[in-house]
């Protein structure tokens, strides 16, 4: 078996976090007039989190995933109950070590690929096996320290 899933509970102090969300959807090409209405809430739980009582959050540290978008300081949604498959960003232990990877499965046998090229991909011992404690489903991260104000 190439994947195992611990059981996860989650926190008795999780909540729903309502936000307010804009009417129309903001083009990222051509400027249109803006339409300045609000929906009801947006329930920010509910869009990041499928399952939430097996969802948790991680901060990432390492550069090893930039090419996938996801860089030091980010938080992760990291979704337990999710079968992890070819091509899905995990949270893996690989030797007592936690670490956020490409899964690819080559030849049958399972890889760790990082989405930056000063990481050699890394091959798990099939007898090893290997320990995905969950899928990474949202990437969260601040655009704040890279803003210029002009």
């Amino acid at each position: 078996m190439i994947a195992s899933v611990y059981d996860f509970i989650a926190s008795p102090g999780f909540s729903k976090t309502q936000l307010p969300l804009f009417g129309c959807a903001v083009p990222a090409g051509f400027p249109s007039p803006a339409d300045d209405h609000l929906d009801g809430p947006f329930d920010l739980t509910r869009h990041l989190f499928r399952n939430p009582a097996s969802t948790f959050l991680a901060r990432v540290s390492g550069d090893s995933m930039t090419g996938a978008g996801i860089h030091p300081g980010d938080l992760v949604a990291v979704d337990r109950a999710l079968r992890a498959r070819h091509g899905s960003i995990v949270v893996a232990v690989v030797e007592g070590e936690h670490t956020l990877k490409r899964l690819q499965l080559r030849a049958g046998q399972p890889w760790l690929v990082a989405e930056n090229a000063r990481y050699p991909p890394l091959p798990i011992d099939p007898e090893a096996g290997l320990t995905v404690w969950g899928v990474v489903t949202h990437v969260i991260h601040s655009l704040a320290d890279s803003q210029v104000v002009v």
